[in-house]
Order: C-alpha cells, then structure tokens, then sequence
C-alpha cells in the first residue's frame, strides 16, 4: 500500500487512522499515495495559527518578512529536481513542471524583492497623503493599513500543486497572517513535499504555515471576521463556499478565483502574411497544451475575422497534429494525459455538450495515439478543436478544462467584444493586432469583462509571457463568472489581506503612531546638524533651519547659459512681465531646488552617503530676482536596511521666501551610514 500522507497541524505531522483515498498516478494508473483527514481537530488547526502563528508574524517589520521569504525561495530551490519527479505523476511534462516549480519559487522571490522596495521596515503602511482636517492643521487624518488578527485559510486546485499554494503564501505572510493550506487530494502529494521541507527548514515561525491533506471537515466553521479563505477551483464550489455560515453571518472574506472561459481575438487588421498571425496560432496551441490544458488561464475560445476562419482552423489543426502526446518522462513527449481518469471523463462530457453548438475540426475525444505509455490505463485525451456554428451558446457556457478549445468568427470589433463578453468575465483576455486604434477600442471593450488582457503584436512578442502566465507583479483574478477575486499585483494583494482604517488625530500623535513625521508635530532643533548624525542617532522629527540665500538676476542668468533652459519667463523681461503667472523675469525652479541644496548640505565626510533622489516635488510661489529664499529639512522617516551598512532617510524639505510664504515642497531622499564612523 502507497504512503498515507500527513498533515501538518498545531506544530506536529498528523497521521489518520484510517486508509485513507487511493491517489493514482495519471500516465500509469499505479497507486501513488493514500490521504485523509480523518480525527484532525481543526479547531487546534485554527487555534494554533491564530494564538502562536499570527503574533510571530505580526512582531517582524515588512523587510523581516521579505527576508526570510527570501530564504525560503533560496532553499526550495535546491528542492526543484525533487518536486519535478514527484510532478510526473500528476501527468505534468518538464514544461509544465517548469511552470508550476519555478514559477511558484519565483513569485516567493518576487514578493521578497518587491516588499524590501516598497514597503517600509515597520509593520504599517500608508495610504495615501495626510488629510487637514481642521483649519489651524491640530487635527490631521491618515489612512493606513494594519496586519488582522486572523488566518488566511487557502483552498487549492490540483493543477499547480506547487504555484498555487506560493503565489497565496507570500503576499498572506507579508501581510502578516499565517496560512492553513488545503491543498486538492488529487496532488496533494506534491504540495506536502513542498510543506514539509518548509518545515524542516525552520524558517518560518512556528504556526505561520499548516497543512491539511484530505477535506476540509469543520475548518470554515472555526473561521471569524478577521480571517479569510482564498478558493481555487470550480464555480459550483464557489457557491458552496459564498453560501456557508462562517462567510454570510461571521464576515470570513473569501476571494474566489473560479471557471473562466478565456478568449484569444485576432485583431481585423491581420492578414495572412501579416507575422500576428502566427504569433496567434502558436499562442493558442500552446495554452491548448501546457499542463494537457487544465489551466484556469487557458485559451477556450478563438475568436478570429470570419474571413480568416478557414486559414486559421487549419493552421492550428496542423499544430496540434503535431503535438505528441504520451509518457511525461520522456522527452520526446510535449503532453502528458489529464490529472485522473475522472477528469478526463469529465473533459470527454464538456466536449459533447460543445457539440450541440460546433463541430469537431481536428481530434478524436475517443481515441488518442500515445507514446511509451497505455493509453487505456493513463488519462489520455487528444487535443480537440471544435468549430462554432453561428449563434451557438455552449462555447460561451461550458468549460471543458482540458486540452479543447472553439473557434468562433466575428466581423467587427464590437461584435469581437460582445463574443468575449458572453464568457460573463474571465481571467484573462488576449487580442493579437498591430493596429493602435483596434488595440484600444477591443481593449476598452474587454477590460470589464477580463482581470488581465495581453495586447501581442510582432514588437513585444520576444519579451512576452503569453497568454496564459500569471505575474506576481499583476493582478491575477477575474470579474464574474471568473470569481471576483484578485491574487497577486505585488504589493495590492499584500494590502488585500490587511485592514485599511482611517486615524484621526493630533499632528503628534499621528507621527508617534505612524513612525513618519507628521506636518505640525513636534520638531527638534539641538544645535547638531541633521547630516552629522548617523541612522542610529537620527531621529524622526530631526531638523535644520539653514541661513537665507537672495536669489540675483545673475544667478538667473548663469543658471539659463549653464544649462541651456533658456525659457522666456527667465530671460526675456518683457515677455515675462505679460505672463500672468509671473509677472516679470522669476528664477528656474531648479535653481531654487540647487540653490536649497547648498543651504542645507553639510559638506564634510560624513554619515550621509548619497542623495537618490527626490519625491513629489512642486513649485508653489515664484521665486523673483532679489527674493530671498530658507529652507526647513526635517527627518521625515527612517529606514535601515537589513543587508547594507546603511539605510534611507526621507527629509521633509519646505523653502519660503522673506514673506515665509512656501515656494518649493519636496522629499530629499539620502542613503545614511548606521554608524560613523563606520563599525570595522
């Protein structure tokens, strides 16, 4: 008998008692593993992500979360030969594997880099700018978003074991929530390889990561209004979902990412010498294919110009006849069989309810020619194109997840934008055209229906992804029938999980509860200059009050042959007095900005390294010759990196003329030594 797999539950692997369900291998039908779920208490499941997982998280700062998502990228990396074996049996070639491993170790790596660039070293994020509330600026706003107090409960599909369950851990733990994974039982196997060399890295805090094989039993029944569900899977579960007690009464969020029938438009402009074409073509069988097409990205309908129809059916016919099917472990093989026998009968059924609308154009549902395996013990299933009658439904209504796909003909763009839109939304969209104007009127069109749209042409062809990847740095997730839900889009879906709120307060005590100086809260002028202060001696609310500086017609002048910004508002008197903004020759805002710059530097070798830069810089009062110009810096916000000898320091910088009037607002951004000297 195959190994029963366990779960990893309030800190220990747990084994059922019982049998548990047969796990069959898809090319070989031999027994794999066995699972169940059977005596698993899941209300300790809950209860030990909620009281041990949650806290660990939620002490760590963003940069410590990306950090150890780092970490446990690297060490999974060493797992892929480990994961792409075990992946054969789920009838996944090295191809799909590939998509599947690396592209789940991948979006973990992603997430890291991501959360160490745009998130702060604080456990807070802010939303937004800082609202005057009240007229004398005492009583200010703030939203913000805050980790929950809950558990991100992940609910997977079987066709990417691996992918699936990394693209929900890492935005859910950067959030600071630990994740209890349901993986589907089908390949449950693979997902439980991954967790239990996670486990035995001891990276993660203990709780932030469970594991439960078999069914879900009570766990949604243990769920409050702090946690959530994330669902991979079919619509009709969907709705079992959306109607169970824990997310209509007690507030559970659940995002659902559900059956999508996915479109590919060929754009009007296309021709049959023009390279779209191919790009097409290639695009389709390849969605038609990878991972045998259980994909919930994949391409089901093929909309293309009526006078192209022909040309295009038999252009991708001839590409699949070429497509060999059999034994995922060898080579010579480009598709492996579906996940199971009962997937592949399910497929079988999708593909006669089609029939009542479209006639087979190239496969045979019952019969395929495989090589190196028997194809009536595997899950075998030749690709299937189909060809729409006019006005036919069941393309736009029957999923068959699968290697099977429907060709439909349109003749003009809305008519291609009313096809794509009877899919009642979906995941992804793609459009193949060269044309601008056709580009935005079917992208315009689609984006209500679609969560991403690949707009391919022959100029981004090379760099793209195709149709069918998700990217962690997009949103992965459809309106409708498609679920509603949104994974991924970097760091949107770490926010996803955390609470937006909006603090109302005292400039003071917005800066002591956000860490980032606030407008009118409490500013320290000791007499050390900001720029002699190393990280660890700067403070937030650290200030400088540098001397005056008049800005001179020559200044003005120079500024002008020096740089070329020869602007008539700066050099033609005339012209500049009839400007009703100006009113007579005013000083280049640069130069305001430089000028600035030497008011408040502190020229000596010192703890700042470099200035990188600036933010949201705006010119606000012009600066006239014989103006007289100051500038206030305060340390705004401080943030060590981890991995450097320094960090970054944000300066809020106000310039105002003799009338105290400001002229110049922006962010100094500076790269300042921990320590300085420097330690060692």
């Amino acid at each position: 008998m195959s190994p029963l797999l366990e779960s990893y539950a309030a800190g220990r692997w747990f084994r059922a008692p019982d049998e548990g369900r047969p796990i069959l291998d898809a090319t070989s039908g031999e027994e794999v593993a066995r699972v169940s779920s059977q005596g698993l208490d899941h209300s300790a499941v809950v209860a030990h992500a909620r009281d041990v997982g949650g806290p660990a998280v939620r002490a760590l700062t963003f940069h410590e979360r990306a950090g150890i998502l780092k970490a446990l990228a690297t060490d999974l990396g060493q797992l892929t030969d480990e994961l792409y074996a075990l992946s054969l049996h789920t009838g996944a070639t090295r191809r799909d594997s590939a998509v599947d491993v690396d592209g789940g170790i991948g979006t973990v790596f992603s997430y890291a880099s991501k959360a160490r660039r745009e998130l702060p070293d604080d456990m807070v994020v802010l939303d937004g700018a800082l609202e005057q509330l009240g007229r004398r600026g005492t009583f200010v706003g703030q939203h913000l978003y805050a980790s929950r107090p809950g558990v991100a409960v992940q609910i997977n599909a079987f066709n990417f074991p691996v992918w699936g369950m990394l693209e929900k851990l890492a935005p859910a733990f950067l959030a600071g929530l630990p994740s209890i994974v349901k993986p589907a039982s089908q390949t449950a196997y693979v997902t439980a390889a991954v967790v239990r060399r996670i486990i035995e890295s001891g990276l993660l805090p203990e709780g932030s990561l469970q594991l439960v094989c078999g069914t879900t039993g009570t766990l949604l029944d243990h769920l409050g209004a702090q946690d959530s569900v994330g669902f991979t899977g079919s619509a009709h579960t969907a709705g079992i979902l959306r109607r169970h007690p824990s997310v209509l009464d007690h507030g559970v969020r659940l995002g659902v990412e559900a059956d999508s029938l996915n479109c590919s438009i060929l754009g009007l402009d296309v021709t049959a010498d023009s390279p779209e074409l191919d790009l097409f073509v290639k695009g389709v069988v390849t969605e038609m294919t990878v991972k045998t097409g259980q994909k919930c990205t994949a391409i089901r309908r093929i909309i293309v110009p009526e006078a192209l129809a022909d040309e295009v059916t038999e252009a991708i016919s001839a590409r699949l006849a070429a497509v060999t099917v059999g034994d995922p472990a060898d080579e010579s093989v480009r598709m492996g069989p579906l996940v199971s026998l009962e997937q592949r009968d399910q497929v079988r059924t999708a593909i006669e309810k089609l029939r009542g609308g479209a006639d087979i154009a190239y496969g045979d549902p019952a019969h395929v020619e495989v090589v190196g395996a028997d194809a009536q013990r595997g899950a075998f299933l030749s690709p299937v194109l189909l060809r729409a009658r006019p006005g036919a439904d069941e393309p736009h209504d029957v999923e068959p997840f699968g290697p099977v796909s429907t060709v439909m003909t349109y003749g003009s763009n809305a008519e291609a934008i009313a096809l794509a839109a009877r899919g009642r939304g979906s995941l992804v969209g793609s459009l193949v055209t060269h044309d601008p104007g056709v580009a935005r009127d079917v992208v315009l069109g689609l984006a209500p229906w679609h969560g991403r749209i690949l707009v391919l042409d022959r100029d981004d062809a090379a760099e793209s992804t195709g149709h069918g990847s998700p990217l962690p740095t997009l949103v992965h997730g459809g309106p409708g029938r498609a679920g509603g839900g949104e994974e991924l889009g970097g760091i949107r879906s770490v926010l996803n999980h955390m609470q937006r709120t909006a603090v109302q307060a005292s400039p003071d005590a917005m800066t002591a509860i956000t860490r980032r100086w606030t407008k009118g809260s409490a500013r320290t002028v000791d007499g050390a200059h900001p720029f002699r202060k190393s990280l660890r001696e700067l403070r937030v609310g650290d200030t400088i009050e540098s001397a005056t500086r008049t800005v001179t017609l020559d200044d003005i002048d120079q500024f002008a042959e020096l740089t070329g910004d020869t602007f008539y508002a700066h050099t033609d008197p005339e012209a500049a007095a009839a400007n009703p903004l100006f009113g007579g020759i005013v000083a280049h805002g640069y130069l305001v900005v430089s000028l600035a710059g030497g008011l408040f530097v502190e020229p000596n070798p010192g703890p700042v390294l470099a200035n990188f830069g600036v933010d949201n810089l705006r010119f606000l009062t012009p600066v006239k010759a014989d103006d007289t110009i100051r500038v206030t810096l305060v340390a705004k916000q401080i943030t060590a990196r981890a991995n450097a000898d320094y960090g970054e320091v944000r300066w809020d910088a106000v310039v105002t003329n003799q009338d105290d009037d400001p002229v110049a607002t922006y962010d100094v951004l500076t790269l300042v030594a921990k320590t300085w000297p420097p330690e060692g």
